[in-house]
């Protein structure tokens, strides 16, 4: 009698559940979370507020006088934005610890295991960090605008919304905040240190754009011109300080196309460099 063997066959497909593929939603909702569960996030958001409105309140009260006696020398739609010179660091730092922050808890390693599309990791942060920019630049412009032309208003050299230049620099301060982070995202990707990367882009938009204009001749004028904050700046100022300046639209053209190179750098690099 010939004994009869039974052959099982394993599936090791079945009964185990498929591997749900990352997509850009969920890296989007991801990178959403950890921005705002980061304690620098509200602060630094806090300071903006505080910098770009508060300022701009209390240099129209304080020079409200002397612009409307003429003793200034300046055009009231120049101080109507005018805390934005100081707002500008906290975008600068809220794009840099987007990305430093995660290289120096490790927590990048993390990200990149959920979503290993570095590209998709990427897009997500600037997607997140520049609506809320854009956002807070905006809020905080506008809020600086009411506070400072109140002032303004009583000296009767108040700026009116319809005023030329004067909506689109509250529009614009948000825009070049936005950019901001952008620009200072790109460099923490090539650098990858907070303290190194935001060094470099203070220096780049507040320290070289200033001493800039000290160079020489027509082409020390248009460095000036070109470097970042000088150029990306004049879209949120209504009325601008330096008439050298590079047209709002024309600035900020040409910032994007820096903050658009710096990003593509930094984007090749974050591809072949390990985390």
């Amino acid at each position: 009698m010939t004994a009869t063997i039974d052959t099982v066959h394993l599936d090791p497909r079945r009964n185990v559940p498929g591997v749900r593929r990352v997509g850009f939603r969920e890296a989007l909702a991801a990178e959403w979370i950890k921005f705002w569960t980061v304690r620098s996030t509200r602060w630094s958001l806090a300071l903006l507020f505080a910098l770009g409105a508060g300022l701009t309140t209390l240099v129209c009260w304080a020079a409200a006088d002397a612009i409307a006696s003429g003793e200034a020398g300046e055009d009231p739609g120049s101080f109507i934005t005018w805390g934005l010179v100081f707002s500008q660091l906290t975008a600068l730092a809220v794009g840099t610890l987007v990305i430093t922050g995660e290289y120096g808890t490790g927590m990048i390693r993390a990200t990149l295991a959920a979503v290993p599309r570095r590209g998709s990791v990427l897009a997500a942060k600037a997607v997140v960090l520049t609506g809320v920019l854009f956002v807070a630049g905006t809020v905080t412009a506008v809020l600086g605008y009411l506070g400072g032309n109140w002032f303004l208003d009583r000296e009767g050299v108040g700026v009116a919304l319809s005023d030329d230049g004067v909506l689109r620099s509250l529009l614009g301060s948000g825009l070049y905040l936005a950019g901001l982070g952008l620009f200072a995202l790109g460099l923490g990707l090539l650098i990858r240190h907070t303290a190194a990367a935001l060094t470099v882009g203070m220096a780049l938009v507040l320290v070289i754009g200033n001493l800039a204009f000290v160079l020489p001749g027509a082409w020390g004028e248009w460095v000036a011109k070109l470097l970042p904050g000088n150029a990306g700046s004049q879209v949120a100022t209504a009325v601008s300080f330096n008439p050298e300046a590079l047209g709002p639209w024309t600035g900020l053209a040409v910032f994007a196309a820096e903050t658009a190179v710096v990003l593509l750098v930094g984007l090749t690099v974050f591809r072949r460099r390990d985390a």
